[in-house]
């Protein structure tokens, strides 16, 4: 049997690039509104729940402002724009492999959660996903990323041991770490964290077939 069971995935960056598509409707959100970006809308600025990306490319912490902005955003992003996201070349042979193995997948993302569940029908991986979990699953909505881990831990009793967490950023491995879980960090994403960036414990899979072989070993 596999070492893990439950294998937990981040989205953005990890599984799927959804850069053209979130970066479009960011700048339809500055356009309908009005509003001046503060800084240049690229991939850097992609990962971080929504309202805290439009924090940053506003320069502004003002509700009403980020509010409108978040509202652009949603209605270009959730009627067509998600449609434009893309699997990563073998990810969806990965994850056929890992169900087919009898593992159960789950997600773990910042992304808000219809958008989540948009794309995942749009790609035809639902069914591949036990549990699917974002910040605003739930309300008042989770306050960053190890606390949506840690719930999800908790609601479908996975134990620690048998869980393990594919992310591409740092975030991702510091959020495996404050819930005791082994990290993975996906170096074919925009998030790719450097050598230099790894933290002692963490591995690394530069492409879907060797995380596959990774997760599937004895």
């Amino acid at each position: 049997m596999p070492r893990y069971l439950h294998i937990l995935f981040d989205l953005d960056g990890t599984l799927i690039d959804s850069a053209p598509a979130i970066l479009a409707s960011f700048h339809d959100a500055f356009a309908q509104t009005g509003v001046a970006p503060a800084r240049a809308i690229d991939a850097s600025v992609i990962g971080p729940p929504l309202n805290e990306t439009l924090q940053l490319l506003s320069g502004s912490d003002d509700p009403a402002l980020i509010g409108r902005l978040a509202e652009a955003f949603k209605a270009s992003y959730d009627s067509t724009g998600y449609q434009a996201t893309a699997a990563y070349a073998g990810v969806g042979e990965l994850l056929a492999a890992l169900a087919g193995a009898g593992l159960t997948l789950s997600i773990a993302t910042n992304k808000r959660l219809h958008p989540t569940r948009l794309i995942l029908d749009h790609l035809g991986w639902s069914s591949h996903f036990a549990h699917v979990y974002a910040l605003d699953l739930f309300t008042p909505r989770l306050p960053h990323k190890a606390a949506m881990i840690a719930r999800l831990l908790a609601d479908q009793g996975i134990a620690r041991e048998d869980a393990i967490y594919i992310g591409d950023r740092s975030e991702d491995g510091e959020s495996a770490d404050a819930n005791g879980l082994p990290f993975v960090a996906v170096t074919w994403g925009y998030g790719s964290l450097n050598a230099d960036e790894m933290r002692a414990g963490w591995q690394a899979a530069a492409q879907p077939a060797a995380l596959a072989a990774l997760l599937l070993a004895d």
